[in-house]
């Protein structure tokens, strides 16, 4: 490819205008839209599409356009911005509802689409929407072609064009033509890509002029160029404009054509596409279009481009979704160093890992986690004083003022630092609510306390359970693990945990694993806790957690080296209390200060043992339990700074 001679000393590489929605999938594949009963929540639209997908591959992209002031729109932003995506220029329109698509996936010829687009906020999208000074911040700008087929949206997209030539940004054009949005099919049709309108034709032609790199499907380009031949209309748009024409054939692949259009597609350089079975095609234009711009805005050539654009499109179209679907780069490095083709990207568990773990996800600071996800313990207490197990759900809801309470003093000193809580299901779901949507680190347990060998608290269809939990809540499993354990018990326990860890995959949930051997094993093997935790990794189990008792400095530095090693994606190891005096966790904390995987605690009886009996018994009130918990945290909490000082 020729230089681009992208503009230098740019904030942003790339802006995207257009469509920015909420998308709602079906969750039953073969189904009628009208027979559908579930949906998936995912971000849509093209251009948000596009500006998702190159912020995951590494462009500093931005999004143009509007959301309405509802929690749908608030859901779209959040989205953008965790990806690295900047937000800045997103308007919250105050009249009108952010954008909506229903989308079904019949078979793999048949998606139909809803668009509930009437009114809505990226639709309002005006002239007086578009800062110059931020179009001239970037390298490129993108505009999509929906907005071009209303007045206002057409006259947003002409500033925003007009700013762009004055500050010397390319320009592209993603076709990307849906008759319903420009009237031409009935109202629940999303699903037609083509009708022939001479209307349509001019208008797009009108524009074409403007644009540096066009790009489109074989149809679209024929809406583009008029009539009913490829070749044909391809020229007929030459004419219009020297722009850079990327035409998207399919499962075929693409080409690229900078001058003039050959007698034959074959004629000049068709670059194949990644062959793989198809989930769904929606979503796959965009997704080429987000690698090939990756390649495109970092000056790469025309091979590079298309390989990393065909890649793209071919993940999307064998996973559910378009935003979410998505890669990145190490998913693609995977893909193209693989030793054999993957047609089957949905069923290869190194690549569904990488899509899970080499995401942007929330970075956590050094972790202080309060964990009273107790059950038998509190309910013993209760007992001893005549108490009803109902209080046990009250008492925990205390606990979540004591956390507060901790958050408030942690902001107070300045100290960098995440709270967090472990709480259960049976006596904390009131406290599990309150908790989540703060940004605290939560999670939850999943086994029956005690259980040996593991067992899960709801049966053993695990995944039946993830499906009501929100998604930033991890699973939590305490399992009493040895690798010496008789062959019967060991196997049973690790097909258990295998389950597990598969059923958070398929779930997105990230998983915690606290492994502890059991005192009184006959086996006296030295390092048992490293051999258990190698063991798992033996057996492709990679959780995103560990949570293990204090350990000695040399234990730390094998434990270090054995999980960068094996599982560079882990986000750490959390230290648990067992009840031991403070004193003796400070020692805990202070072997673990030179760890690189020790993130923090995550610690229980110790903190709230005492305080609860006491609470129980009826010898303290609501305020003072508060205070006593909050007391213990704190003081662990300056034990753990100590130590790492």
């Amino acid at each position: 490819m020729g230089q681009t001679r992208f503009a230098t000393g740019r904030e942003l590489d790339l802006i995207c205008l257009g469509r920015l929605g909420v998308d709602l999938y079906s969750q039953q594949v073969g189904a009628r839209l009208e027979d559908v009963s579930s949906f998936a929540k995912y971000l849509g639209g093209s251009s948000a599409n596009i500006a998702f997908g190159t912020a995951r591959l590494g462009l500093r992209s931005a999004m143009l356009s509007r959301v309405g002031d509802d929690h749908m729109g608030r859901f779209l932003t959040e989205s953008l911005a965790r990806e690295g995506c900047d937000v800045s220029a997103i308007t919250i329109d105050p009249q009108r509802l952010t954008a909506l698509v229903l989308l079904g996936l019949k078979d793999r010829e048949t998606f139909p689409l809803v668009f509930y687009r009437e009114n809505c906020a990226d639709m309002a999208l005006r002239a007086e929407d578009i800062d110059p000074a931020f179009i001239a911040s970037s390298k490129a700008l993108l505009i999509t072609g929906t907005h071009f087929s209303t007045e206002g949206v057409y006259q947003a997209s002409i500033t925003a064009l007009d700013y762009a030539e004055q500050h010397n940004v390319k320009r592209v054009l993603d076709i990307d033509y849906r008759p319903v949005l420009w009237g031409l099919a009935g109202k629940a049709d999303g699903e037609t890509r083509f009708v022939a309108d001479h209307k349509v034709t001019a208008h797009v032609q009108s524009i074409l002029p403007r644009f540096d790199l066009i790009v489109g499907t074989e149809e679209e380009f024929l809406i583009a160029g008029g009539g009913t031949d490829l070749l044909a209309a391809l020229r007929a748009v030459r004419q219009l404009t020297p722009a850079t024409l990327v035409v998207k054939l399919g499962p075929q692949g693409c080409t690229v054509i900078h001058g003039e259009i050959p007698a034959r597609l074959e004629d000049g350089s068709i670059y194949p596409g990644v062959r793989v079975e198809v989930l769904n095609v929606l979503g796959a234009g965009d997704a080429f279009m987000s690698g090939f711009l990756s390649g495109w805005l970092e000056e790469a050539s025309d091979e590079r481009c298309c390989q990393l654009a065909n890649a793209c499109g071919g993940l999307v179209v064998s996973r559910h979704a378009c935003a979410p679907a998505m890669p990145t780069r190490a998913e693609l490095d995977y893909l193209f160093n693989s030793p054999v083709p993957i047609t089957r990207p949905d069923q290869d568990m190194a690549l569904q890992r990488l899509h899970q773990v080499s995401v942007p996800r929330k970075q956590w600071k050094q972790l202080f986690v309060f964990a009273f996800d107790h059950r038998w313990q509190l309910v013993e207490i209760a007992q001893q004083y005549g108490r009803d197990h109902t209080c046990i759900g009250a008492l925990k809801q205390l606990f979540i003022r004591a956390v507060e309470q901790v958050e408030g003093d942690l902001r107070r000193q300045g100290i960098d630092a995440d709270v967090g809580l472990l709480a259960d299901q049976r006596f904390g779901q009131d406290s599990l609510n309150e908790a989540t949507g703060r940004g605290w680190w939560i999670a939850r347990p999943v086994e029956v306390q005690g259980s040996r060998p593991l067992a899960f608290e709801h049966g053993r269809s695990i995944g039946s359970n993830l499906i009501a939990w929100p998604q930033e809540q991890i699973i939590k499993c305490l399992v009493q693990f040895h690798p010496d354990d008789e062959p019967l018990l060991r196997l049973e326990q690790e097909a258990q945990i295998k389950g597990l860890y598969q059923a958070s995959q398929a779930s997105g949930h990230e998983l915690l694993l606290e492994i502890i051997p059991p005192k009184d094993h006959p086996s006296t093997h030295p390092n048992v806790l490293y051999r258990a935790i190698k063991r798992l990794y033996n057996l492709e189990i990679f959780p995103a957690w560990w949570k293990i008792e204090a350990q000695p400095a040399e234990v730390w530095q094998q434990l270090d080296a054995l999980i960068q090693e094996r599982d560079p994606y882990c986000r750490g190891v959390v230290l648990l209390g067992l009840n031991a005096p403070p004193e003796v966790l400070a020692e805990g904390f202070r072997q673990a200060r030179e760890s690189t995987t020790c993130r923090g605690f995550a610690v229980g009886r110790t903190i709230f043992q005492e305080p609860s009996r006491a609470w129980l018994a009826g010898e303290i009130d609501d305020r003072a339990l508060i205070e006593r918990v909050q007391g213990t945290f704190v003081q662990l909490i300056e034990s753990w700074q100590s130590a790492r000082r």
